[in-house]
C-alpha cells in the first residue's frame, strides 16, 4: 500500500526526469537556432560590396533546423551553417517554406557555386556537387537581385 507520504517522493522521482530533460533543452545551444546579428560582406566584381547580418548556426541540431518553419526572411539577412570539414554538403527544404538562394562556401571564403531560388518543401537533395566549408542561405532571387556570383569573396568572423 502507497502511504500518501510516499506518494509525493514517487512523484517527484517520476516527475524528475520530465523536468531535467526541458530544463537541457532550454540551455541547450544546439537547440537555439543561432547566434544573431554577425555582420557577413561579400565582394565581387559587377556589384558593390554586400553586407548581410547573419544568424551563424555550427551545432548539428542547430544546422539540422536551419530555417525549417519560418515564414519570412528579409533581404540582407541570412543564416551561415559552419561545418567542421570542407566537403560536398547537400541541403534539402523539406520543411522550410520559403525559397532560399543557397551560396557554397569553400575554406577560402570564395563562392563556389549557387543554388538559386531552392523550392519550398522540396525533399530532393540540393548540391553544387564542389566542397564546401560554409553554406549561407538568404531569401530566394537575392542573389540574382544584388549580383553574387561564383568566385566572390565573402568575409565574416565567427
Amino acid at each position: 500500500m502507497i502511504r500518501p507520504a510516499h506518494f509525493v517522493w514517487l512523484l517527484a522521482a517520476l516527475s524528475l526526469p520530465l523536468w531535467a530533460c526541458s530544463a537541457c533543452r532550454s540551455q541547450d545551444p544546439a537547440v537555439d537556432s543561432a547566434t544573431a546579428g554577425k555582420p557577413l560582406t561579400i565582394e565581387g566584381d559587377g556589384h558593390p560590396t554586400i553586407t548581410l547580418e547573419v544568424e551563424v548556426v555550427a551545432s548539428s541540431r542547430a544546422r539540422q533546423r536551419g530555417l525549417m518553419y519560418r515564414d519570412s526572411l528579409a533581404d540582407g539577412r541570412g543564416m551561415l551553417f559552419v561545418f567542421a570539414e570542407e566537403e560536398e554538403h547537400p541541403f534539402w527544404m523539406k520543411n522550410t517554406l520559403i525559397p532560399l538562394d543557397i551560396i557554397f562556401i569553400d575554406s577560402a571564403r570564395r563562392v563556389v557555386g549557387i543554388v538559386h531560388h531552392a523550392e519550398p518543401r522540396n525533399e530532393q537533395s540540393l548540391t553544387v556537387s564542389v566542397p564546401s566549408r560554409f553554406v549561407l542561405e538568404v531569401p530566394g532571387g537575392y542573389c540574382n537581385r544584388v549580383g553574387i556570383h561564383r568566385g566572390d569573396k565573402v568575409s565574416f568572423t565567427l
